[in-house]
């Protein structure tokens, strides 16, 4: 190994390590979104999601987690989830027809009922596909989660909940926003099948 690629290597885990430290500042704002999840599976409501690039490769695994299960060592039903990300004729058809603003705007007046939760990974917060997506849930009375970046952005005003990740570095929010989208995964699943416990 260079001595390069060692000082990149050391540099990456202590910064992963760094973010990982000042993450507790989030956990209220995950523990609502469980909450607020819970609540709309329980009403026979789902889950979507939406993002672009690596946040809408996320997207995908996310929905996978609810729809089979986190690990093989709790077996439960499947729950309803949705990742808007993955439709190649679709999101193609409305980008040529309507425009990319509205590829996932277009999904969520299709698809989204009164009190079902969008879930928008973005670690800028600008992406224009994202607002509207936000706003077309606001309008049918869906519920609105982010997972972002440090900053706030043009999307919070329109989130009933914004999660954002305590770092300057894409890479690093998205990592992440892959661990809290797992544990979201877990504190859902504890809600689901009643074995929370309180401390």
């Amino acid at each position: 190994m260079s001595e390069s690629d060692r000082r990149m290597f050391e540099a990456a885990c202590a910064e992963s390590r760094e973010l990982m430290e000042r993450l507790p500042v989030i956990q209220k704002q995950l523990s609502d979104a469980a909450n607020l999840c819970s609540n709309a599976l329980r009403r026979g409501g789902k889950l979507l999601f939406c993002g672009n690039g690596g946040s809408a490769a996320e997207c995908q695994h996310l929905a996978t987690e609810f729809v089979v299960r986190l690990t093989s060592d709790r077996d439960r039903g499947a729950l309803p989830a949705l990742a808007l990300t993955t439709d190649t004729s679709l999101l193609t058809a409305c980008s040529n027809d309507f425009g990319f603003d509205l590829v996932f705007a277009r999904q969520v007046d299709a698809l989204m009922k009164e009190g079902d939760v969008l879930f928008l990974l973005s670690t800028s917060g600008k992406s224009a596909n994202l607002i509207e997506a936000a706003r077309s849930a606001r309008a049918r009375q869906g519920r609105t989660i982010g997972l972002l970046g440090r900053a706030t952005s043009e999307l919070d005003p329109l989130l009933d909940l914004a999660v954002h990740i305590p770092s300057p570095s894409p890479q690093h929010v998205q990592e992440a926003h892959l661990f809290c989208g797992h544990l979201l995964v877990e504190m859902i699943e504890n809600r689901w099948t009643g074995s929370e416990t309180s401390a």
